[in-house]
């Protein structure tokens, strides 16, 4: 194996990164227009070191952030979040999205498509989506976990229909927050910051027109392990860089790696990088303790996912193009 290749290969000289985001994050903003950046602030790594970076570039006078809740939400999640705003001195204010999401029937609709696989689940039941432990059989399928109230648990393979009416239902989540951005951006001249790491960006792990929608993205260049090491260089809370990345989207606790990710992060970037720089499966598992197996499995993943998701990345198609625009 090259002693080149392992978790030193991901590692940043902080202070120079922070100056390049920060400068680009200023001459990003002069060429729209636009005075400041709004935010959402989710309690995780992600959109601390987002916040704290776009403070660097220009001042906490020039950052807003959101704390958007609904009524699947960790409270945690409120809390570190406003922890973040306190402590970079930011403005920021609450937007409880409950709401809006029960007049489009976000949770009604979500609840049937569950109950259509697990008929006993009602809406005071908890649930998540899993994807099952690999057994290297190069196939994924989600199972839905349900927990009533008395703390009874059920599981059912979803087939394609009960799946696809579960994430369209989901979906709302993360679009009515973007657009809850784009209102208080519109109000203060200031453009989105999109928050989603290299890891997020590569894989699709994003909805469209939801939090995939952004002026800019500081982050999305950084591996997730990159994006750790620039909190704990700018001071993030401890408490936010030792909390395990979730979702936070579904009523039962749930890891990134449940539900969309095969490997925890700190494997999956160096298999990712590896993928980006030619490096060999051997060399990989060698750095990793993981199998050649599993390693080329992973490989085979990333290459699966970034198929399967690039319509996630695509603009909108026109007949013929317009000169003069974009």
């Amino acid at each position: 194996m090259s002693s080149k290749f392992g978790p030193e290969s991901l590692k940043l000289d902080c202070a120079t990164e922070v100056t390049r985001i920060a400068d680009a994050i200023r001459q990003q903003l002069r060429q729209i227009r636009r005075k400041g950046v709004v935010l959402g602030l989710s309690g995780g790594v992600d959109s601390a070191v987002t916040a704290a970076l776009a403070v660097r570039s220009l001042g906490p006078e020039r950052v807003f952030a959101l704390f958007m809740p609904e009524a699947d939400s960790d409270p945690l999640s409120l809390r570190l979040g406003q922890l973040v705003a306190t402590q970079l001195g930011i403005r920021s204010t609450l937007e409880d999205i409950a709401p809006a999401l029960d007049g489009l029937r976000c949770y009604e609709r979500r609840n049937e498509a569950v109950a259509s696989v697990i008929p006993e689940f009602r809406p005071d039941w908890k649930f998540k989506l899993v994807l099952p432990t690999r057994e290297h059989s190069g196939f994924n399928f989600f199972t839905v976990v349900a927990q009533s109230p008395e703390g009874i648990e059920r599981r059912a393979r979803l087939p394609l229909g009960a799946y696809l009416a579960i994430l369209a239902a989901t979906n709302f989540k993360q679009r009515v927050r973007k657009m809850v951005e784009y209102h208080w951006a519109d109000r203060l001249n200031f453009a989105v910051a999109g928050t989603p790491n290299r890891l997020e960006y590569d894989q699709g792990f994003f909805v469209k027109q939801g939090d995939g929608a952004a002026d800019l993205k500081p982050i999305a260049h950084l591996y997730k392990t990159q994006v750790y090491q620039l909190a704990e260089y700018l001071g993030v809370p401890e408490e936010i860089r030792e909390r395990a990345p979730t979702t936070d989207t579904y009523s039962l606790p749930q890891g990134q790696d449940e539900f969309y990710f095969s490997l925890p992060y700190h494997l999956l970037d160096l298999c990712l990088y590896a993928r980006n720089h030619g490096i060999a499966a051997s060399d990989v598992a060698e750095a990793t303790g993981l199998t050649v197996q599993q390693v080329e499995e992973t490989f085979g993943e990333i290459d699966v996912k970034r198929s399967t998701t690039r319509y996630q990345h695509l603009s909108p198609f026109l007949v013929e193009q317009i000169p003069d625009v974009g």
